[in-house]
């Protein structure tokens, strides 16, 4: 059976803090008369209960530090927005045909149970502990999957690297160095007045003096001001090497010392405050060894039929290798992928992410001699066998496909916030919230 990647559990476990369908509420809140609406999404509705569970389950993170998140109307409005970017984007992965097997949900749920050293039962049993049920599990980890498939078809068909860049990567490559950031947005909505925009520069000026000074701290600010994502994760965006920075900040934050801020700098969505948390240097002459697989795969691609039929296709072709049937034999007669079709499926050996970081994480996630369960990417329907693995030495190629790897992260998370704003701005959103403090 064919299972996530090690970083879709830890995000989808996550995920069960906030993204969770509105029955556990009633379990851990008083009874209220009646659910009403706060959201009206397209055609589907966010109730009352499903934000105050996100809520109470955001607060339980911050026991002991409540003071950092913003007062409570503005609190429920940055929950309430993500619950309603889940749903838009769960419907357009609905509309393009994304789907998530029970097959491959019962899958997910057994590895997020093995990853918590528990059996699937247990992991039931724990949640239920918190109000929570075996379906709203099932229904958080399929949007989350659900998620992580649209974000990889958006990056395989709009995110390109030209050899240009990865050789400017490969030039600086050379100082190893990382930075670890975290990140203040003081937003500007599309369409903003003149007085608008100068109002959020000089709200956005004002925190910075006050972070300068020491008036609070820079996690807290994010929580509170922040429009970004990342807002309620004090805005840490991680540890990111030079390439993973947006060009317009790299030599900035090169020249910065821990604990210094950057900013504000105007930016298409509002103002922006960056802090360099700490800096390291990267092991640069120590060799590297990259894991390589070898693998055959047959590919469906849906045709004048559409999805369904391609979809049948490919699962009837899975039951025929679980009875026996040879792949290679069955590659070579279906396999819609011209470049491996006469060779009986066969893509010799491959970096993980030698054909997309959707494939290439079925792949890893296999056994040598195993065949997945069907899975769908941007170029159609997949059946993989994984051959054989081994450890290489990184050789310059390797060198320039994680180069590659890299630039197309920062440009994804670039263009992925942009397609979430078009999506949310494109959307029917009646909020039926009071309106926040000072919006």
């Amino acid at each position: 059976m064919n299972r996530l990647t090690a970083s879709l559990f830890a995000v989808a476990v996550a995920s069960l803090c906030w993204m969770l369908p509105a029955a556990p509420a009633q379990a851990q809140q008083p009874m209220q008369p009646l659910d009403t609406i706060v959201a009206v999404v397209d055609d589907d509705v966010i109730l009352r209960s499903e934000l105050d569970i996100a809520l109470a389950n955001i607060e339980s993170q911050f026991e002991g530090r409540r003071d950092q998140l913003p007062p409570r109307d503005i609190f429920e409005r940055q929950v309430l927005e993500r619950l309603i970017l889940t749903k838009l984007q769960v419907g357009r992965a609905a509309s393009m045909g994304i789907r998530v097997s029970d097959a491959e949900l019962d899958g997910a749920i057994v590895d997020i149970a093995a990853q918590n050293n528990m059996t699937p039962a247990q992991l039931v049993t724990q949640i239920s502990a918190d109000g929570m049920t075996a379906a709203d599990l099932r229904a958080s980890v399929r949007d989350e999957i659900t998620l992580q498939r649209l974000r990889q078809s958006f990056a395989q068909s709009q995110i390109s690297v030209t050899e240009g860049e990865v050789d400017a990567a490969m030039a600086n490559e050379a100082s190893g160095n990382q930075y670890h950031l975290a990140h203040i947005l003081i937003g500007v909505a599309e369409g903003s007045t003149p007085d608008q925009i100068a109002s959020a520069q000089a709200r956005a000026e004002q925190l910075t003096a006050q972070l300068e000074a020491g008036a609070i701290e820079f996690q807290a600010a994010a929580v509170r001001y922040s429009a970004r994502p990342t807002a309620l994760e004090g805005g840490d965006l991680g540890w990111r090497s030079i390439d993973e920075i947006p060009p317009a900040f790299a030599r900035i934050i090169a020249g910065m010392q821990p604990g210094e801020i950057f900013g504000p700098m105007r930016a298409p969505t509002g103002f922006q405050l960056v802090k360099l948390v700490e800096s390291r240097t990267g092991a640069s002459n120590t060799p590297v060894a990259v894991t390589q697989f070898q693998a055959r795969h047959i590919l469906i691609r849906p045709g004048e039929d559409g999805e369904a039929a391609a979809r049948a296709k490919v699962e009837t072709l899975r039951a025929r290798i679980a009875g026996g049937a040879d792949f290679a034999e069955l590659a070579q007669q279906n396999s819609q992928d011209e470049a491996s079709a006469d060779r009986g499926g066969s893509l010799g050996w491959f970096a993980q992410d030698g054909y997309g970081a959707d494939f290439g994480a079925q792949v890893a996630a296999l056994k040598d001699g195993e065949v997945s369960a069907p899975f769908r990417t941007a170029a159609g329907w997949h059946i993989v066998k994984r051959e054989g693995s081994r450890e290489v030495a990184a050789t310059d190629e390797n060198a320039r496909q994680r180069a590659r790897a890299t630039i197309g992260q920062r440009k994804l998370e670039q263009e992925w916030d942009r397609y979430l704003r078009e999506l949310r701005g494109e959307a029917y959103v009646d909020i039926r919230l009071p309106a926040a403090s000072g919006s």
